[in-house]
Order: C-alpha cells, then sequence, then structure tokens
C-alpha cells in the first residue's frame, strides 16, 4: 500500500460509513419525496411513477410498471389518480394507434421545482466545495450505486 493508502480496517470503517450514510440519505430523501407529495396531494408512489416518465417518458404502461417493479394493475390506479390530478396525460402511440403512451403535463411541473428548489440549491452549495476529478469520482460512484440498486430490485421484483 501507498503511504496515503488506508489500512484494511480503514478501508472497512469507511465502506460501512458510506453504506450509512446512503442508508441516511434514502431515509432523507424519502422524508423530503413524502413532504413535497403532501404538498401536491400525491401519495409516494404516485410522486415516484410521475418522475419514472418525467425522466424516462413518454412510456407505455407496462413499461412504467417495469421500470416501478409495480404490477399493471397497480399501475392502471396509479395512473388514473395522476391523470385526474393533471400530472399525466395518456395519448395513442403515433407508431402504433393501439398502444397507449404516458407523458408528463409540464403545467404543473413548476410546482415541483419550487418544492424541491430547497434541496437543489443546497446541492449547489456543495457541489461547489469539490473539484472536478472528485465531483467526477462521486458522480461515477452514485452512478453505479443507482445501477446496483435497480439491479437488487429487478432481482427482488423477479422473486
Amino acid at each position: 500500500m501507498s503511504p496515503t493508502s488506508a489500512t484494511e480496517s480503514e478501508r472497512r470503517r469507511l465502506t460501512a460509513s458510506i453504506k450509512q450514510s446512503l442508508r441516511a440519505l434514502s431515509i432523507q430523501l424519502s422524508l423530503l419525496n413524502h413532504q413535497v407529495g403532501a404538498q401536491v396531494g400525491l401519495n409516494d408512489v404516485d410522486l415516484d411513477c410521475l418522475d419514472l416518465v418525467a425522466r424516462h417518458g413518454p412510456l407505455s404502461p407496462s413499461a412504467l410498471a417495469q421500470r416501478a417493479a409495480l404490477h399493471p394493475a397497480t399501475i392502471t390506479g396509479i395512473l388514473d389518480r395522476l391523470e385526474k390530478g393533471g400530472w399525466v396525460a395518456r395519448e395513442r402511440d403515433p407508431s402504433d394507434r393501439r398502444a397507449v403512451l404516458v407523458r408528463v403535463l409540464r403545467d404543473r411541473s413548476a410546482e415541483l421545482v419550487r418544492l424541491y428548489g430547497g434541496m437543489n440549491s443546497s446541492m449547489s452549495e456543495i457541489c461547489v466545495r469539490y473539484g472536478d476529478a472528485e465531483l467526477a469520482a462521486i458522480a461515477d460512484f452514485l452512478v453505479r450505486t443507482v445501477e446496483a440498486g435497480q439491479s437488487a430490485t429487478d432481482k427482488l421484483a423477479e422473486e
């Protein structure tokens, strides 16, 4: 090991600390999302599905069910609530008139941007403190962590 490398026990401690911090972050983000959802009248899973459509859409209901690891019948109820609230629209797929796509209606997006504004500002302030190489390492770590979480979710959904 080089002089700047951590000992094996230090590395285990740091790894454990990262895992604990990720759990704490997960809980804190869940609480934030719950508060945002309460402000706009959405439950947690509805807000999650809205975010999935915003990030990956337009999506078919079955693709959304797969991404959310939820049963298609559950997605139908979620989409009914989101559509009734003016968050999404179900439209015919232009390439296959028999298929339906779900897309986010941007009219209400400003509401969510405002509610997440405090967290987004804090994240920008935190990122300013890191150099480019550090930000690249953090971004890589987070991408890999999301992929690991998606893989674990997919495996559990298959059981």
